[in-house]
C-alpha cells in the first residue's frame, strides 16, 4: 500500500474515532465526560428544584457589584475602566452566590438519604484529601465512609441506633491496627447530640490540625489499600446518589 494512502486511511480512522468519542461524551451521563457548560446547566437544574430563587440570587450577585463600580465610575475617570471592573466583579459575585446556593441545595436534597456522607466528603480539596465511600455496611444499612488527608484518617458513620456506633467502633479498631500512629478521627453524622450535620461535616474536617506530610499520607494510603483488599465485597446502600449530584459536585469544584 502506498505510504500516502496509508496516511490518509490513518487520518480518516483517527477522525472517525474522535467523532465517535465526541458523540459518546455528548450523550454520556457520566459527569467526567461533560464540559464545564453542561456541568453548570445540570447544577442549575438540580439546584432550582430545591431553591427556585437561585436565579434571582445569582442576578443580584452580578447587579450589586456592577452598580457599585458603575457609580464610582461616574465620579472617578475613566468611567469605562470601572464599568469593566464591575462586569468582572459582578460575574465573580454571581458565581460565588450561585455556588453557595447550589451547595446548600445539594445538602438539603440529599440529607437523610443513605450514603449522603459522600456528598460532604466530595467537597474536600482533592489535592489534599482522598475519600472512599461506604467502606463498611451492616444489615441495617448503616455505613462508614473514609477520608485520608493531612489530619489523618477520618471515618464518618451514618445511620441510626446502636448498630452504627458499633460499626464505627469496629472500623476505628481495624484502622488503628494498620495506621501505626496515624490519627484515626471518627464522626457520627446526624442531628443529635454529639453528631455532625451533613452540611457541617466538610467544614469540621477542614478545621482539623494538619499532622501528616505528603509522604506519610502516601504510605498510609498503601496500608489502607491492603486493608481494603482483605474485605469481602459489600453491597452499596439503597438509594445510590443520582448522577446529577455527581455533576453538581464537579461543577462546584471546577474541572
Amino acid at each position: 500500500m502506498p505510504k500516502s494512502q496509508a496516511a490518509k486511511e490513518l487520518a480518516a480512522k483517527q477522525k472517525a474515532e474522535a467523532k465517535a468519542a465526541k458523540e459518546r461524551r455528548k450523550n454520556s451521563d457520566n459527569p467526567k465526560d461533560w464540559g464545564t457548560w453542561k456541568q453548570l446547566v445540570e447544577t442549575y437544574k438540580m439546584t432550582r428544584k430545591v431553591d427556585p430563587k437561585v436565579l434571582w440570587w445569582a442576578i443580584g450577585g452580578f447587579v450589586v457589584p456592577f452598580v457599585i463600580f458603575a457609580v464610582v465610575g461616574l465620579f472617578i475617570k475613566p468611567w469605562w475602566m470601572y464599568a469593566v471592573v464591575g462586569v468582572f466583579a459582578g460575574a465573580a459575585g454571581a458565581m460565588w452566590l450561585f455556588s453557595r446556593r447550589a451547595r446548600t441545595a445539594m445538602y438539603t436534597r440529599f440529607k437523610g438519604q443513605p450514603g449522603s456522607g459522600e456528598v460532604a466528603l466530595a467537597q474536600l480539596d482533592k489535592k489534599q484529601w482522598s475519600s472512599t465511600p461506604v467502606i463498611a455496611i451492616n444489615r441495617h444499612q448503616d455505613v462508614v465512609h473514609r477520608a485520608l488527608g493531612p489530619a489523618g484518617i477520618v471515618l464518618v458513620a451514618e445511620g441510626g441506633g446502636n448498630g452504627v456506633r458499633q460499626l464505627l467502633a469496629a472500623e476505628k479498631h481495624r484502622h488503628e491496627q494498620v495506621a501505626f500512629g496515624v490519627p484515626v478521627i471518627t464522626y457520627l453524622m446526624g442531628e443529635g447530640n454529639g453528631q455532625v450535620p451533613l452540611e457541617q461535616l466538610g467544614k469540621t474536617i477542614k478545621k482539623l490540625p494538619k499532622t501528616l506530610s505528603a509522604a506519610q499520607i502516601a504510605e498510609t494510603k498503601s496500608r489502607l489499600r491492603a486493608l481494603d483488599a482483605m474485605r469481602p465485597r459489600m453491597p452499596m446502600p439503597k438509594g445510590p446518589m443520582p448522577t446529577s449530584a455527581k455533576g453538581a459536585r464537579s461543577a462546584m469544584r471546577g474541572r
